[in-house]
């Protein structure tokens, strides 16, 4: 495993382009284009102001940078550099932009949610939605581009329209069963929409692409309902998230439950393997007390740390939620499944410090990394059965079946990973602070041997 040196970012502006072949960053507002494999800048663009969001096209050929301050939006070419587009909304502002899946069209979202403005960078054509919903997620395109599924109000009722994203006509408009629809998600391979309800309400529906209601799904009533939803890959499971701290599992042919994760503070399964983080400061002589060693950017306190493996019963650590704050910090935030659907890695709100990785094939708790800090952000390998959790502080930490280990990050300065993001090949990790990133090369032979062969690294203090 080896690390680059450490570049600026602002507002956690990173990102791959789809092919895999470059890395853009924002700092402030510049944007950096680098090639991924040797780090060179490749173009420098700079934007009429600092940087609020930034994507790439679905082709790897354009940039899209909104700074939503302005109402502005501004596009940029890596295969023409000299060429740009600016977008003004103008005085009825900007809360959102995205790229469509043919990379060629952008879409607006102004203030207040009073419509969707649709814009052919070919054509220069404007196209107008109106009635979009304000809501945790409002649109969402199929895996293939060929359809957007948006979330509408209108008459104080809800209702999805489905577009056929070639020309943008309306292929279906039908009313929903919720009381305040908060989020929509189309399945991977897309055939199935599903729909939720807000907290307030348990309610999961799930809708066939003419509009068909196929089936309802509701756990209980009378309490704070669903807080997270999220499709396997296979598209053969739907994992709900509720405020009770449980994970439900429906099934794609009846649309029933078939599963019930629930996160306990006392973990009495013999068959789930708890791996404990405990950290451990070495020993400082009175030789390397000296001024020079003292500098900003010495590594001389940093803390190692290894992960232990726990005999059941293991007691989690649970933060009681304030009853008199809105949002209250319970239930399970936060769900994610492995690139082959064999793994869901689920963290509970209330269990901050703690990430539980579930065995879909058996359908039961398989292992669980208890941090010395609340994870901050966890992401799978998109090619390999392999979990990557940052918690804040200057290390990395990866799971995989073979075991867990705690990797400090070699930086100057202190480097805090905030949040990561996997390279689409599974070989590299992009690790953010709060104003800098690094990346993380893995050794892809070394992780393939360790698929096979329990190598013990759980159990070694890693510096």
């Amino acid at each position: 495993m080896n690390f680059s040196e450490v570049f600026k970012q602002s507002n956690q502006l990173c990102k791959v382009s789809p092919d895999g072949k470059y890395l853009a960053t924002c700092v402030q507002y510049r944007l950096v284009v680098r090639d991924v494999s040797t780090l060179q800048i490749l173009q420098l663009y700079t934007c009429l102001d600092q940087i609020s969001h930034m994507d790439w096209s679905s082709d790897s050929l354009f940039i899209l940078c909104a700074m939503y301050k302005r109402g502005l939006v501004q596009v940029w070419s890596l295969e023409q550099p000299d060429w740009h587009c600016k977008i003004d909304e103008g005085s009825i502002g900007l809360v959102s932009s995205r790229w469509s899946p043919d990379g060629r069209h952008i879409l607006n979202t102004t203030e207040f949610h009073l419509r969707v403005t649709v814009w052919s960078l070919c054509t220069k054509a404007v196209s107008y939605i109106k009635y979009p919903k304000a809501c945790q997620k409002g649109i969402d395109f199929s895996r293939d581009g060929c359809y957007m599924a948006l979330a509408e109000r209108r008459d104080c009722k809800d209702y999805v329209s489905v577009f056929v994203c070639d020309d943008w006509h309306l292929l279906r408009h039908f009313e929903t069963e919720t009381q305040d629809l908060a989020g929509l998600e189309w399945s991977p391979n897309g055939c199935v929409l599903a729909v939720w309800d807000s907290c307030l309400e348990y309610k999961v529906l799930l809708y066939s692409l003419d509009g068909r209601l196929l089936s309802t799904y509701s756990a209980y009533e009378w309490s704070l309902g669903v807080k997270s939803v999220t499709w396997s890959p296979s598209s053969q499971f739907l994992a709900i998230g509720s405020y009770d701290e449980k994970v439900r599992i429906l099934n794609h042919i009846t649309w029933k439950k078939i599963a019930q994760f629930e996160h306990i503070a006392t973990i009495n399964n013999t068959k789930a393997v708890v791996y404990k983080e405990v950290e451990k400061r070495p020993a400082v002589g009175t030789d390397e007390l000296s001024l020079h060693n003292l500098t900003i950017g010495t590594t001389l306190f940093n803390t190692q740390s290894k992960y232990e493996i726990c005999p059941p019963p293991v007691q989690v650590p649970v933060v009681k939620p304030d009853p008199d704050r809105a949002n209250p910090k319970i239930g399970v935030s936060t769900l994610a499944f492995s690139s082959d659907s064999r793994y869901l890695a689920t963290k509970n709100d209330n269990m901050a410090s703690v990430v539980w990785v579930w065995d879909m094939q058996k359908m039961s708790l398989l292992a669980v990394l208890e941090q010395t800090s609340a994870v901050r952000c966890f992401q799978w390998d998109p090619r390999h059965p392999r979990l990557a959790l940052c918690t804040g502080n200057t290390k990395l930490y990866l799971w995989s079946p073979a075991g867990c280990v705690s990797v400090q990050v070699p930086t100057e300065g202190g480097f805090q990973v905030q949040s990561l993001n996997w390279h689409c090949s599974g070989d590299t990790l992009i690790l953010l602070g709060k104003d800098q990133l690094c990346l993380c090369y893995m050794d892809t032979d070394q992780e393939d041997k360790k698929t096979h062969k329990n190598t013990g690294l759980e159990n070694k203090w890693i510096t």
